[in-house]
């Protein structure tokens, strides 16, 4: 980690984030390190660190943390979340936090084109006339692109 320059942390910062939706746990943190052990992402990719997170979001480093990338390697299993001690909700906080990152226009750039696929076909990968012929050659339904719904969720 680099140097942290005081001037830019903001003591508020773990407040605010435990009025949003997803980080009200973040204060009960004690730092006891369960989320990082048991993490399956971290095994792989070590710069993706929950408790380092969690030490970011408690120093108020907001926007170092809004900006890195690594906060989009969660794969939202939840094995943090079921083996903190303190219900602290961590796959919740990784959502306030990528909200959050939105809000502020910090999210990663790809980010942007998932929403324009979303609100175009209503899912991440188009699904064609060949996978549903595919489909139908295993029994299965056609599948239907619904933007309508995501446009909703999206605003």
């Amino acid at each position: 980690m680099d140097r942290i320059d005081l001037k830019k942390l903001d003591p508020d910062f773990k407040h605010r984030l435990a009025r949003e939706l997803g980080g009200e746990h973040i204060k009960k943190c004690f730092s006891c390190g369960v989320c990082s052990a048991r993490c399956p992402v971290e095994k792989i990719e070590p710069e993706y660190n929950p408790r380092k997170i969690i030490r970011m979001i408690l120093l108020g480093m907001e926007e170092a943390l809004l900006k890195e990338e690594f906060l989009w390697h969660c794969s939202t299993c939840y094995t943090c979340q079921e083996s903190c001690p303190q219900k602290v909700n961590f796959t919740e906080v990784i959502f306030a936090l990528r909200n959050l990152a939105v809000r502020k226009g910090l999210a990663p750039p790809g980010m942007g084109a998932a929403r324009n696929l979303l609100s175009q076909q209503g899912r991440m990968y188009e699904v064609g006339d060949f996978e549903n012929e595919k489909r139908q050659e295993l029994g299965l339904p056609k599948i239907m692109g619904n933007p309508e719904e995501y446009k909703k969720l999206l605003g």
